[in-house]
């Protein structure tokens, strides 16, 4: 007897063992997956002639005092999000006022130096930053004062949107922003970003005025009416025509709104839309995101909409930041790691998230139902999106963004769809969002059209980059063969 208790208890004891050891490295495993970043990430470049030119990084130590620049860093490199476009720099300046621009473009000048601007540097690609330049670090230049009466704020080009609503609120929201706040307000005038709200469109239709400085250091005023060739360049200009100083942008009030959600096939997407949302001017905010799931990818779709309500004695409480960062960084994390994860955190966004979903304003305060979810404009847009940001070790994710006409949004979907799967694509979330005919220069919606974003997973290595190289490549094909256009900063 005590023999065979022996037999059993060894068996036993083995897989208490292996159990321990599997749970220490899953442990282990989450928390790798959950970690705060430790720095910037050094990814092998993807353009490796950028990175170093020996014969114009010597000038660096050249002291030029009468041009007061302040310097952040001489030489050495600078890099986007993507971690891929790591770039040499001749260096890089913090502008602080109108005058630290004319300056750094008189020393450009004097040193035939080329000058790159830089915000939050979240464009990608490598075309935000040129060899060699000088770099004009924008973020200090942030100052902005309201006009409450006549609801436009003038802020200048380095304040992010994140500064901007905390500024506004609680009376004021922003118009046109990107659907997260990270980013600044040159940045965004640049691209013509666009965002949650379906009517106003892209910033572009938000701007009064701009300041903008010319290459000789000059100003000029630009609006429709006042220089409007330049004003239409400097908008989705990329930075190519000017520094942006200041803007007036036009804002809104702070309304409160009953956030609602949908699930639908993609194929009754744009009749939907077409019947419930795009004419009800209750609705203030909307954007849709298709299934990263394999058993429902890119076909089903959660419209996430936010329906003006009548509250007029709601007590706006002050904006709260982004919770649970780690757990949301953990969940994103392992949704890379294969089909099982994705299909949870689909099922999450489905089913868990509305019982998680943030309600900042009082039910009881609102003449509604009393199980509503209630938000002001500013709460689903004031998200700086920490728990993205990683210290996952070969790995990047990158953002594409594609502009379709809207009769072509099924085929389109379709047609990405196979793209995706026949490249193995790492695709970890699919946004729609919807864009109006723009009439700037550079234009990437000639036409109303659906917007489909993409923010794709990829090793650092070659072999990522060629993947990627090819899903993008097959993807403006795509898009070109629809009659659509392709986002530049991505």
């Amino acid at each position: 007897m005590k023999k065979f208790e022996r037999i059993i208890q060894k068996p036993i004891t083995i897989v208490a063992v292996a159990l321990v050891v599997t749970t220490f490295v899953i442990g282990k495993k989450f928390q790798y997956y959950a970690a705060d970043p430790v720095g910037e990430k050094d990814c092998p470049p993807l353009f490796p002639s950028f990175v170093s030119d020996p014969s114009k990084q010597n000038r660096i130590e050249i002291e030029m005092p009468k041009y007061e620049l302040l310097w952040i860093q001489k030489g050495g490199y600078i890099n986007d999000a993507s971690c891929l476009n790591k770039t040499a720099v001749h260096g890089v300046v913090s502008v602080k006022s109108a005058d630290d621009v004319k300056r750094a473009l008189l020393f450009a000048k004097n040193e035939d130096l080329k000058v790159s601007i830089a915000g939050v540097k979240h464009s990608m690609g490598g075309h935000a930053f040129y060899k060699n330049a000088l770099v004009l670090d924008m973020t200090k230049f942030n100052q902005m004062t309201l006009d409450e009466q006549d609801k436009v704020l003038r802020v200048q080009s380095g304040a992010t949107w994140h500064d901007i609503q905390n500024f506004l609120h609680p009376k004021f929201a922003v118009k046109a922003m990107q659907s997260t706040d990270i980013f600044t307000v040159g940045g965004s005038i640049s691209v013509n970003a666009h965002g949650m709200d379906h009517h106003t469109g892209a910033v572009a239709k938000t701007i009064r005025s701009m300041r903008v400085m010319l290459p000789d250091g000059s100003i000029r005023n630009v609006s429709r009416t006042e220089n409007p060739e330049l004003f239409n360049l400097i908008i989705g200009g990329y930075g190519l025509f000017g520094i942006v100083l200041d803007v007036d942008l036009e804002i809104a009030d702070n309304v409160v709104y009953q956030s609602g959600r949908k699930i639908i096939d993609y194929k009754e997407f744009p009749d939907v839309f077409n019947r419930e949302i795009e004419n009800d001017e209750s609705i203030g905010l909307f954007y849709g995101h298709l299934s990263t799931a394999p058993q429902s990818f890119l076909e089903e779709m959660i419209l996430y909409t936010y329906k003006k309500v009548d509250a007029p004695d709601a007590e706006i409480p002050p904006l709260g930041e982004v919770s649970s960062i780690k757990l949301r960084r953990l969940i994103f994390n392992l949704a890379k790691q294969g089909s099982i994860p994705m299909r949870l955190k689909w099922f999450a966004e489905k089913y868990i998230e509305p019982m998680l979903e943030s309600c900042p304003v009082s039910r009881n305060q609102a003449l509604t139902e009393g199980e509503a979810c209630l938000v002001s404009r500013n709460d689903p847009m004031h998200d700086s999106v920490p728990y993205l940001r990683n210290n996952l070790k070969n790995d990047t994710d990158i953002l594409h963004e594609y502009f379709v006409p809207r009769d072509q949004f099924v085929s389109y979907i379709d047609g990405m769809k196979r793209i995706i799967l026949d490249n193995d694509a790492n695709l970890l979330n699919a946004s729609v969002r919807v864009v109006h005919k723009e009439s700037n220069f550079l234009n990437y919606s000639p036409t109303d059209t659906f917007s489909i974003v993409l923010y794709l997973n990829q090793t650092t290595d070659e072999g990522g980059n060629k993947k990627m190289q090819k899903v993008t490549q097959e993807l403006i094909d795509l898009t070109i063969a629809h009659g659509g256009r392709f986002f530049l900063p991505y």
